[in-house]
């Protein structure tokens, strides 16, 4: 029985560990911090419980194959619970309310922009042909090859790969309410809108067609039931376990070296920051230079905000968008010209609307996130500084004074990021999904330059997200399987 070894506890190295220990390998997991989950870890403080990092559930057809490949359900773990409204966008003027279906959602658009409607309807079909073809057919393939995208269905959407989502939304939408809204998903793919390729609207079927979940319990309760499913395929995961060196032999991977004590293994994983992974080895192992790292363009990091409230807030649902300054100016900001944001967007995710077991009888759970760029000066007192900003914002939207109400708050930032996750310049999902790294122009899934060696999660192939995480745990151990 093959030993394999792998680095990093997140969506991606638990997804690698369960198909590779279902495989028959013998599998070892690391993390260097005290609970599995890496960006996905959970946070409670007198009864109150908060993700700490993903907060939305969307495609759940991806959860449902990942666990059916283990002959399993999601709702042999946890309870899953379709919302609705699955969010709201406050706007300085409105408030657009995103139901739980097409006949909802599109009477929407229409109340904002007449005609809007149809438009919608064939968006969205468009859409969800393209979610098929990538889910089904494109982010499966490995990265290994251009040969990969050359498909008879992409073959007659090659136009979609040079267009941009900006382009396709703002062809048959006006109203800046709704080009904001259509373009809001493509952010967890880590990039804008106008350097997004047309064909990822299928994020758009993800969120109108498939709509927004929630697991009771909270986002950790799909960790949870990993962990779970890998002991019960024999992985032995090893918590406050930080590897310190990729060990390598004669040019192949002999092992890992985890608090000054050396573990030999036939084939090393790492689902922690690639940057970093490759820190790990000798210069002369490394595939990719820090020029190579630095000029590559990179999802936003987050500002967040963990806060605990003695009552119950209105006004509110479970998700909800504040996009009522400048989108375009943000996302400059972001990207083009990196800077702390003058006037910022944000997220207030209240998951104890909807789940009362995330908050103590008559309190709120809440959860505020920044988009900022990577890399930023992280000081206590641009904290205190955004904060303020966020809260007289909410308050002013929502109608409401909960400045009174904050029993405790806690943040997280660039400088956690980078502590905690190793994070290369602080970021928070990996690497955007331009047109120049897509696919097989992503870091490698295997190593060029030592045998044995691989690497999973949103650096790498086919990029940031939860379901693109669990695939690339899939991915890897294709490769694994079929290699060695």
């Amino acid at each position: 029985m093959k030993k394999v070894i792998i680095i990093g506890s997140g969506f991606s190295s638990l997804s690698a560990a369960c198909y590779l220990a279902k495989a028959g390998y013998q599998v070892e997991l690391f993390e260097k911090n005290n609970s599995v989950g890496g960006r996905a870890r959970q946070l409670t403080r007198n009864g109150f419980t908060f993700d700490i990092g993903p907060s939305w559930y969307w495609m759940p057809d991806i959860f449902d194959k990942f666990f059916a490949d283990f002959e399993k359900k999601t709702s042999d773990y946890y309870r899953l619970d379709k919302l609705d409204p699955a969010y709201k966008i406050f706007f300085k003027d409105d408030i657009m309310t995103i139901g739980d279906c097409m006949d909802k959602i599109s009477a929407e658009f229409e109340r904002i922009e007449s005609g809007s409607g149809k438009h919608l309807k064939a968006f969205i079909d468009k859409a969800q042909e393209n979610y098929n073809i990538a889910i089904n057919k494109v982010v499966l393939k490995p990265g290994l090859s251009p040969l990969e995208l050359v498909t008879k269905e992409t073959v007659f959407r090659v136009d979609q790969f040079f267009k941009t989502i900006s382009q396709e939304v703002r062809k048959r939408f006006k109203n800046p309410k709704l080009i904001s809204t259509l373009e809001f998903p493509v952010l967890f793919l880590g990039a804008k809108p106008s350097k997004t390729p047309s064909f990822y609207n299928f994020m758009n079927f993800a969120d109108f067609g498939l709509g927004t979940w929630h697991p009771k319990g909270g986002m950790y309760e799909i960790i949870k039931a990993m962990k779970n499913l890998a002991e019960e395929l024999g992985v032995k995961i090893n918590t406050n376990s930080a590897v310190d060196k990729i060990l390598v032999a004669n040019g192949k991977v002999s092992g890992i070296q985890s608090t000054n004590k050396s573990y030999n293994a036939d084939i090393v994983v790492s689902g922690a920051d690639y940057h970093h992974s490759e820190t790990l080895l000798e210069k002369k192992h490394r595939q990719y230079s820090e020029a190579y790292w630095d000029r590559k363009t990179y999802a936003p990091s987050s500002l967040l905000f963990y806060v605990g409230f003695n009552k119950k807030l209105k006004n509110v649902e479970h998700h909800n968008l504040f996009f009522d300054t400048d989108f375009e100016k943000h996302a400059q900001e972001i990207y083009d010209s990196p800077k702390w944001p003058s006037e910022p967007l944000f997220y207030a995710n209240f998951p104890s609307k909807t789940d009362f077991s995330m908050a103590p009888k008559d309190c709120e759970t809440g959860f505020f996130l920044i988009p900022i760029a990577p890399g930023l000066n992280d000081t206590p007192e641009l904290r205190a500084q955004y904060f303020d900003i966020v809260i007289d914002r909410f308050n002013k939207r929502t109608k409401q004074d909960v400045k009174n109400s904050i029993i405790f708050k806690e943040s997280f930032c660039v400088n956690d990021f980078i502590e905690q996750y190793n994070s290369y310049k602080g970021n928070a999902y990996g690497m955007a999904n331009t047109l120049k790294q897509t696919a097989f122009l992503r870091p490698n899934l295997k190593s060029s330059k030592v045998k044995n060696l691989f690497f999973t999660g949103q650096l790498t192939v086919p990029g940031p997200g939860v379901p693109p995480s669990l695939i690339s745990g899939r991915l890897v151990s294709d490769l694994i399987t079929q290699k060695t």
